[in-house]
């Protein structure tokens, strides 16, 4: 069965710009953000009220640089964002292609009712996003829930966000607080984040399959009785960009203080690769830069199985209580690498403890090597295509170690490499390394569609869109702009299982590039069409 449909070439005669839909303000009953829309965060969004706010795969959400937009799901509320590798979910900036920065808009605020280590059990989140009703409160009170579920994140990238609301309060690519074990947070990578990457404020959710790529601050930040699993995560750094306050790899805290409150910042990291800025000796890496691990004020956080390469400092045991801690063997570094460091430890100035030959304790088995190429590392530091694989002749593809009492957790996956990557690369499909030039618009083609043509491309007079339907669906064609500016619709109707085509009059159409946007039942596709 064959369809054809012409179109005037007056219908292309646009100068409006198309905000798909605004979000702004609060969501307070069940939402679902379907993926045939561009959506846009404008200002603070709060998802109140016990509502559930469920995005589909493949859908793109802008926040608004102008007004600094943000998701916040607040306490009782979820966010069900479960994408697929190939429809992940995408949070990214307003700006058109090759202008998005840093800080652009907010990011995604997760807070949930699980214990925390601040006074009454309950805290206000960094940020400045508290609006004066408690939609910026976590943590549970006198009654926490450690397996409080704030809802799904799963193959979801979180870009161009970060930002400063005042020293030490800002708003970070992911940030949790107080977040339960019933969330799941799998396959989600944050990008030129104008904060941390990650930030964890108490609470007991645990993590899987993290990137942090080109972020200004920290990478993985916890504090605040902290006490999740987290395991394979990838940073990668620009040795240009860091930011003023120091940017590390790893920051913990206990809290601010560096108090005894409990519970105790206990985070268990495991099979994490660090690629900082120093690739080689002679890269050339910002002032700013300082630690591979910063751990800090109290804190037990320990780490297992990873390779912490390319900073100025690898490890740093900072403050009495933190030797002390590691001295006792509540914090550990186990079956860990550092490699490719200017000076591989540091403690507090004034300090007396051996930081060395606690590392390199013997039954440890720890390591470290000056050059980053001892690892065997295929290309982990490429700032537009990383390959962090080992080599079929590495020494990371041996020598992890899963009898520690805190990897017992039936939630690590027992491999036998150091490190984020064995022989798969996790982060093939969904993870993007140059989202400044996506023009973000659409998404990749599903299997819905089969035998999808658009030709000739580049045209000159016309063209044609063909394809078939596995059954009878609701179909919407329509055409923007690289801008995602929208010129006209070429089918929106329900169409019979089968073959179609749609002829599209160019005669009069502006020379340039376009975006061809195919949406069949649940499933996208986007295509360019290049006229001459």
């Amino acid at each position: 069965m064959k369809k054809f449909f012409t179109l005037s070439a007056l219908l292309v005669a646009f100068v409006q710009s198309r905000a798909d839909e605004v979000i702004s303000g609060y969501i307070t009953q069940n939402t679902t953000l379907t993926n045939d829309k561009i959506w846009l965060l404008q200002g603070f969004v709060y998802v109140t009220n016990g509502a559930t706010l469920t995005i589909e795969p493949g859908t793109i959400i802008k926040g608004d640089k102008a007004t600094k937009g943000a998701l916040i799901i607040t306490r009782g509320a979820k966010l069900i964002a479960n994408g697929t590798a190939q429809q992940p979910i995408v949070f990214t900036s307003n700006g058109p292609v090759g202008f998005r920065n840093y800080g652009d808009w907010g990011g995604i605020i997760l807070l949930g009712r699980a214990s925390i280590n601040q006074p009454g059990g309950e805290a206000v989140i960094e940020g400045g996003v508290e609006d004066g009703q408690g939609n910026g409160t976590y943590g549970g009170g006198l009654n926490p829930d450690d397996n409080d579920n704030s809802g799904i994140l799963r193959y979801v990238r979180i870009e161009f966000c970060g930002i400063a609301f005042q020293p030490n309060s800002e708003i970070n690519g992911l940030t949790c607080g107080g977040v339960g074990r019933g969330t799941t947070l799998e396959y989600i990578q944050v990008s030129f984040c104008g904060d941390d990457a990650f930030e964890f404020f108490g609470g007991t959710v645990n993590a899987k399959y993290l990137i942090s790529y080109r972020t200004l601050d920290d990478d993985f930040d916890t504090d605040n009785g902290y006490r999740g699993l987290i395991q394979f995560a990838y940073a990668l750094r620009d040795p240009a960009i860091a930011d003023v306050s120091g940017s590390n790899g790893f920051e913990s805290d206990n809290d601010p203080t560096g108090s005894p409150n409990t519970p105790f910042t206990q985070t268990v990291f495991s099979n994490i690769t660090i690629a900082g800025p120093r690739a080689t000796s002679s890269t050339s890496i910002n002032g700013s830069y300082r630690r591979a691990a910063h751990l800090r004020r109290n804190t037990r956080t320990s780490i297992y199985n990873s390779v912490l390469m390319g900073f100025p400092t690898g490890i740093m045991i900072d403050g009495s209580a933190c030797e002390a801690n590691a001295t006792n063997d509540i914090l550990q570094v186990r079956n860990t690498v550092i490699s490719g460091c200017t000076n591989n430890f540091e403690v507090a100035s004034g300090s007396t403890f051996d930081i060395s030959g606690w590392f390199n304790n013997a039954s440890y088995n720890n390591k470290t090597y000056s050059s980053n190429t001892a690892l065997g590392l295929k290309d982990p530091f490429n700032l537009t295509n990383p390959n962090p694989l080992p080599s079929d002749t590495s020494l990371l593809l041996s020598g992890a170690d899963f009898t520690h009492a805190a990897l017992s957790d039936p939630f690590f996956t027992q491999v036998t490499y150091r490190g984020a990557f064995g022989t798969v690369n996790w982060t093939e499909g969904w993870a993007e390394w140059n989202p400044n030039n996506v023009p973000y618009t659409g998404i990749s083609e599903s299997a819905t569609f089969t035998n999808l043509r658009i030709f000739p491309n580049p045209a000159a007079h016309s063209a044609v869109i063909q394809f078939s339907l596995a059954t009878q669906l609701p179909v919407h064609i329509f055409i923007t702009d690289l801008s995602g500016r929208h010129i006209t619709d070429v089918i929106h109707e329900t169409m019979a299982g089968g073959s179609h085509q749609a002829i599209i009059d160019l005669s009069q159409w502006a020379r340039g590039s376009y975006l061809v946007k195919l949406k069949a039942g649940n499933s996208s596709a986007i295509h360019r069409l290049n006229v001459l």
